[in-house]
Parts: structure tokens; C-alpha cells; sequence
């Protein structure tokens, strides 16, 4: 993949890590949870923007061959972000899935 492709693919990487706590009933996609409640969710949320970060970290170094040091303000928007990309996979947990359970 060249480096044009590759801001376009990240972002597809952020959109399906933010709604993978959501659509999946194990923790992190590999660990077996009993019971996978509101907490573990947010908590696994929390890990994966932390990996998407460190991800993006890593390509940025990549890319230019240094690693520019942002101010509070960039991880707060990129917080935001990522909770915008989290909504579709939110709503299908809360609300869409026992409405599509109660049809059938």
C-alpha cells in the first residue's frame, strides 16, 4: 500500500476498532467474558483507542521518520472521534438489536 492509500485505510482501522466493544461479546475480540457488561465495554473502548493511537503514532513515524508531539487539545479531538466513529456499533447494541430480535 502506498502512501497515499494509507490515511484512508486508518481511518477504516479507527471506525471498526471504535464499534468492536460493541458488536462483540468477547473482551478485545480473543478473551471469553461471562458476563460482558456496560463497564467492560467502555473499559475495552478505552484500550482500543489507546492501540489506535499508539497505531497511528507508529505510521506517523513511518511516514516521515519522526514523531511530532501534540498538545492536550489533538487527543481530546481524537477522543471525540473516536466516540463519533463508536455511535453506529452503540446504537446497534442498545437499541437496534432488540428491535431486530423482537421481528423475529
Amino acid at each position: 500500500m502506498d502512501a497515499q492509500g494509507l490515511p484512508q485505510f486508518f481511518i477504516l482501522v479507527a471506525f471498526i476498532t471504535a464499534n468492536i466493544p460493541w458488536l462483540s461479546d468477547r473482551f478485545l475480540v480473543v478473551f471469553s467474558v461471562k458476563n460482558k457488561n456496560a463497564w467492560v465495554r467502555w473499559l475495552e473502548w478505552l484500550l482500543l483507542y489507546g492501540v489506535v493511537g499508539l497505531l497511528s503514532i507508529g505510521l506517523e513515524k513511518k511516514l516521515t521518520g519522526v514523531w511530532y508531539d501534540q498538545g492536550w487539545e489533538f487527543y481530546v479531538t481524537n477522543l471525540c472521534l473516536f466516540v463519533v466513529f463508536a455511535l453506529p456499533g452503540f446504537i446497534f447494541h442498545y437499541d437496534l438489536k432488540k428491535h431486530i430480535w423482537r421481528k423475529k
